[in-house]
Protein backbone atom coordinates (compact mmCIF):
# COMPACT_ATOMS: atom_id res chain seq x y z
CA UNK A 1 0.00 0.00 0.00
CA UNK A 2 1.21 3.60 -0.97
CA UNK A 3 2.21 5.93 1.73
CA UNK A 4 -0.87 8.10 0.43
CA UNK A 5 -3.07 5.79 0.37
CA UNK A 6 -2.63 4.56 3.93
CA UNK A 7 -2.50 8.00 5.19
CA UNK A 8 -6.24 8.48 3.13
CA UNK A 9 -7.33 4.79 4.69
CA UNK A 10 -6.21 6.43 8.13
CA UNK A 11 -7.55 9.79 7.95
CA UNK A 12 -11.21 8.38 6.72
CA UNK A 13 -10.76 5.69 10.18
CA UNK A 14 -10.32 8.21 12.64
CA UNK A 15 -12.84 10.67 10.84
CA UNK A 16 -15.18 8.03 11.64
CA UNK A 17 -14.22 7.37 15.19
CA UNK A 18 -14.05 10.97 15.65
CA UNK A 19 -17.59 10.58 14.37
CA UNK A 20 -17.20 13.30 11.94
CA UNK A 21 -19.26 12.47 9.09
CA UNK A 22 -19.62 16.24 7.43
CA UNK A 23 -15.71 16.44 7.55
CA UNK A 24 -15.89 12.66 5.91
CA UNK A 25 -17.53 13.38 3.36
CA UNK A 26 -16.28 16.71 1.50
CA UNK A 27 -12.44 16.49 2.91
CA UNK A 28 -11.52 15.31 -0.66
CA UNK A 29 -14.07 17.79 -2.50
CA UNK A 30 -13.00 20.67 0.05
CA UNK A 31 -9.36 19.81 -0.41
CA UNK A 32 -9.14 20.47 -4.52
CA UNK A 33 -11.26 23.71 -4.33
CA UNK A 34 -8.99 25.22 -1.24
CA UNK A 35 -5.89 23.98 -3.77
CA UNK A 36 -7.38 25.83 -6.90
CA UNK A 37 -7.81 28.69 -4.56
CA UNK A 38 -4.53 28.41 -3.23
CA UNK A 39 -5.46 28.69 0.23
CA UNK A 40 -3.47 27.75 3.20
CA UNK A 41 -3.96 24.80 5.08
CA UNK A 42 -5.75 26.63 8.32
CA UNK A 43 -7.98 28.26 5.75
CA UNK A 44 -9.02 24.39 4.60
CA UNK A 45 -9.01 23.34 8.23
CA UNK A 46 -11.39 26.25 9.05
CA UNK A 47 -13.73 25.52 6.03
CA UNK A 48 -13.60 21.76 7.16
CA UNK A 49 -15.07 22.99 10.78
CA UNK A 50 -17.50 25.10 9.65
CA UNK A 51 -18.99 22.53 7.22
CA UNK A 52 -18.87 19.87 10.23
CA UNK A 53 -20.54 22.47 12.63
CA UNK A 54 -23.12 23.61 10.47
CA UNK A 55 -24.14 19.76 9.63
CA UNK A 56 -23.85 19.18 13.30
CA UNK A 57 -26.47 22.43 14.34
CA UNK A 58 -28.81 21.56 11.03
CA UNK A 59 -29.14 17.87 12.79
CA UNK A 60 -29.52 19.14 16.36
CA UNK A 61 -32.64 21.46 14.92
CA UNK A 62 -34.18 18.36 12.98
CA UNK A 63 -33.99 16.57 16.00
CA UNK A 64 -35.64 19.31 18.42
CA UNK A 65 -38.67 19.70 15.83
CA UNK A 66 -39.17 16.09 15.81
CA UNK A 67 -38.98 16.01 19.28
CA UNK A 68 -41.41 18.62 20.26
CA UNK A 69 -43.96 16.56 17.82
CA UNK A 70 -45.47 19.67 15.98
CA UNK A 71 -48.83 18.27 14.19
CA UNK A 72 -47.69 20.13 11.39
CA UNK A 73 -45.28 22.50 10.82
CA UNK A 74 -45.68 26.28 10.10
CA UNK A 75 -44.10 29.07 10.28
CA UNK A 76 -44.72 33.17 11.03
CA UNK A 77 -44.15 33.66 6.90
CA UNK A 78 -47.21 32.13 6.07
CA UNK A 79 -49.64 33.92 8.52
CA UNK A 80 -51.74 36.58 7.31
CA UNK A 81 -52.00 39.19 9.67
CA UNK A 82 -53.76 41.50 7.54
CA UNK A 83 -56.44 38.67 8.17
CA UNK A 84 -56.08 38.46 11.75
CA UNK A 85 -56.40 42.32 12.63
CA UNK A 86 -56.75 41.56 16.17
CA UNK A 87 -53.20 39.81 16.58
CA UNK A 88 -50.47 42.03 17.69
CA UNK A 89 -47.96 41.30 15.11
CA UNK A 90 -45.57 43.33 16.88
CA UNK A 91 -45.88 41.35 19.57
CA UNK A 92 -45.54 38.31 17.88
CA UNK A 93 -42.58 39.02 16.06
CA UNK A 94 -40.97 40.26 19.46
CA UNK A 95 -41.63 36.55 20.60
CA UNK A 96 -40.19 34.86 17.59
CA UNK A 97 -36.74 36.40 19.41
CA UNK A 98 -37.43 34.33 22.10
CA UNK A 99 -36.18 36.24 24.70
CA UNK A 100 -40.01 34.83 26.67
CA UNK A 101 -38.41 31.55 26.92
CA UNK A 102 -35.02 32.59 28.81
CA UNK A 103 -37.22 35.06 30.88
CA UNK A 104 -39.43 31.57 31.64
CA UNK A 105 -42.40 33.64 30.45
CA UNK A 106 -45.95 32.37 28.74
CA UNK A 107 -47.90 33.39 26.14
CA UNK A 108 -51.72 33.08 26.29
CA UNK A 109 -53.35 32.88 22.81
CA UNK A 110 -56.95 33.53 23.36
CA UNK A 111 -60.03 33.93 20.63
CA UNK A 112 -62.21 32.00 18.54
CA UNK A 113 -62.01 29.22 16.43
CA UNK A 114 -60.11 29.86 13.22
CA UNK A 115 -57.97 32.56 14.49
CA UNK A 116 -54.68 31.44 14.01
CA UNK A 117 -54.24 30.55 17.64
CA UNK A 118 -52.73 27.46 16.74
CA UNK A 119 -50.89 28.41 13.90
CA UNK A 120 -49.19 31.35 16.05
CA UNK A 121 -48.37 28.37 19.07
CA UNK A 122 -46.37 26.13 16.43
CA UNK A 123 -44.62 28.99 14.76
CA UNK A 124 -43.63 30.31 18.07
CA UNK A 125 -42.53 26.84 18.63
CA UNK A 126 -40.80 26.28 15.72
CA UNK A 127 -38.63 29.63 15.95
CA UNK A 128 -37.70 28.28 19.53
CA UNK A 129 -36.21 24.74 18.04
CA UNK A 130 -34.29 26.51 15.53
CA UNK A 131 -32.90 28.84 17.76
CA UNK A 132 -31.93 25.54 20.54
CA UNK A 133 -34.60 25.34 22.58
CA UNK A 134 -36.66 22.21 23.53
CA UNK A 135 -39.81 22.25 22.62
CA UNK A 136 -43.15 19.98 23.45
CA UNK A 137 -45.93 20.41 21.68
CA UNK A 138 -49.60 18.80 23.29
CA UNK A 139 -53.19 18.96 22.76
CA UNK A 140 -54.48 19.68 26.24
CA UNK A 141 -57.20 16.90 26.28
CA UNK A 142 -54.71 14.47 25.14
CA UNK A 143 -51.90 15.67 27.42
CA UNK A 144 -54.47 15.41 30.36
CA UNK A 145 -55.40 11.83 29.05
CA UNK A 146 -51.73 10.76 29.03
CA UNK A 147 -51.22 12.32 32.48
CA UNK A 148 -54.16 10.19 33.89
CA UNK A 149 -52.89 7.13 31.90
CA UNK A 150 -49.26 8.09 33.25
CA UNK A 151 -50.75 7.75 37.10
CA UNK A 152 -52.59 4.52 36.75
CA UNK A 153 -49.62 3.01 35.19
CA UNK A 154 -47.35 4.31 38.59
CA UNK A 155 -45.31 6.23 35.83
CA UNK A 156 -46.29 9.84 36.17
CA UNK A 157 -42.85 11.10 37.67
CA UNK A 158 -41.31 10.13 35.24
CA UNK A 159 -43.71 11.71 32.84
CA UNK A 160 -43.48 15.29 34.89
CA UNK A 161 -39.85 14.72 34.88
CA UNK A 162 -40.48 14.60 31.29
CA UNK A 163 -41.60 17.76 30.83
CA UNK A 164 -39.91 19.29 33.45
CA UNK A 165 -37.14 19.00 30.90
CA UNK A 166 -38.52 21.13 28.24
CA UNK A 167 -37.64 24.89 27.69
CA UNK A 168 -41.17 25.78 26.57
CA UNK A 169 -44.78 23.59 26.20
CA UNK A 170 -47.22 24.36 24.21
CA UNK A 171 -50.70 23.29 25.55
CA UNK A 172 -53.26 23.91 22.90
CA UNK A 173 -56.88 24.30 22.81
CA UNK A 174 -57.71 24.50 26.38
CA UNK A 175 -61.58 24.86 26.55
CA UNK A 176 -63.39 22.81 24.00
CA UNK A 177 -63.51 19.50 26.28
CA UNK A 178 -64.39 20.07 30.19
CA UNK A 179 -61.59 17.98 32.63
CA UNK A 180 -62.42 15.67 35.57
CA UNK A 181 -61.43 16.82 38.47
CA UNK A 182 -58.12 14.08 38.67
CA UNK A 183 -57.31 15.98 34.81
CA UNK A 184 -57.42 19.50 36.18
CA UNK A 185 -55.02 18.96 39.19
CA UNK A 186 -52.80 17.17 36.82
CA UNK A 187 -53.04 20.06 34.57
CA UNK A 188 -52.13 22.46 37.21
CA UNK A 189 -49.88 20.49 38.45
CA UNK A 190 -47.76 20.84 35.18
CA UNK A 191 -48.68 24.36 35.07
CA UNK A 192 -47.16 24.66 38.48
CA UNK A 193 -43.90 22.87 38.14
CA UNK A 194 -43.38 25.17 35.00
CA UNK A 195 -43.57 28.24 36.95
CA UNK A 196 -40.83 30.56 36.84
CA UNK A 197 -38.82 27.68 35.41
CA UNK A 198 -40.36 26.95 31.96
CA UNK A 199 -42.01 28.93 29.49
CA UNK A 200 -45.82 27.84 28.53
CA UNK A 201 -48.17 28.56 25.56
CA UNK A 202 -51.28 28.33 26.02
CA UNK A 203 -54.08 28.42 23.73
CA UNK A 204 -57.84 28.46 24.50
CA UNK A 205 -61.31 30.11 22.22
CA UNK A 206 -62.68 30.76 25.91
CA UNK A 207 -62.00 34.35 28.26
CA UNK A 208 -60.44 33.32 31.52
CA UNK A 209 -63.90 33.71 33.43
CA UNK A 210 -65.08 31.01 31.24
CA UNK A 211 -62.06 28.31 32.57
CA UNK A 212 -63.74 27.34 35.52
CA UNK A 213 -66.02 25.67 33.01
CA UNK A 214 -63.06 23.45 31.37
CA UNK A 215 -61.14 22.89 35.13
CA UNK A 216 -64.52 23.08 37.08
CA UNK A 217 -63.01 24.37 40.51
CA UNK A 218 -62.85 28.12 41.06
CA UNK A 219 -59.92 28.08 43.49
CA UNK A 220 -58.22 25.43 41.07
CA UNK A 221 -58.78 28.01 38.15
CA UNK A 222 -57.71 30.84 39.73
CA UNK A 223 -54.13 29.44 41.22
CA UNK A 224 -53.48 27.98 37.71
CA UNK A 225 -54.60 31.10 36.13
CA UNK A 226 -52.12 33.30 38.62
CA UNK A 227 -49.26 31.31 37.56
CA UNK A 228 -49.72 31.54 33.98
CA UNK A 229 -50.41 35.27 33.97
CA UNK A 230 -47.81 35.81 36.60
CA UNK A 231 -45.32 37.12 33.69
CA UNK A 232 -47.38 36.55 30.33
CA UNK A 233 -47.96 38.45 26.57
CA UNK A 234 -51.99 37.57 25.97
CA UNK A 235 -52.52 37.84 22.29
CA UNK A 236 -55.96 37.53 20.34
CA UNK A 237 -58.98 38.96 19.90
CA UNK A 238 -60.30 38.67 24.02
CA UNK A 239 -56.85 40.26 24.41
CA UNK A 240 -58.08 43.55 26.03
CA UNK A 241 -61.24 42.38 27.54
CA UNK A 242 -59.16 39.53 29.40
CA UNK A 243 -56.92 42.07 30.63
CA UNK A 244 -59.59 45.04 31.17
CA UNK A 245 -61.37 41.93 33.43
CA UNK A 246 -58.91 40.95 35.68
CA UNK A 247 -56.95 44.04 36.29
CA UNK A 248 -59.98 46.92 36.39
CA UNK A 249 -58.79 48.65 33.23
CA UNK A 250 -55.51 48.59 34.01
CA UNK A 251 -52.35 46.30 33.56
CA UNK A 252 -50.51 44.74 36.28
CA UNK A 253 -47.35 44.30 35.98
CA UNK A 254 -45.72 41.43 33.48
CA UNK A 255 -48.97 41.62 31.55
CA UNK A 256 -48.58 42.91 27.77
CA UNK A 257 -50.85 42.41 25.41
Amino acid sequence: MSNMRKSTVLLEHHLKQLKLPTMLKEYPLLAKSCSQEKCDYPTYLLRLCENELTERQRRAMDRRIKAAKFPMLKTIDSFDFKEQLSVNEHLIRELLRCEFVDNNENALLIGNSGTGKTHLAIALGFAACCQGYKVRFFGCTDLVTQLLEAREDRQLQRLLMQLQKQDLLILDELGYVPFSKAGSELLFEVVSRAYERQSLIVTSNLPFESWTEVCGSERLTGAMLDRLTHKVHIIGQMARAIVSAKAGNDLPDGIRR
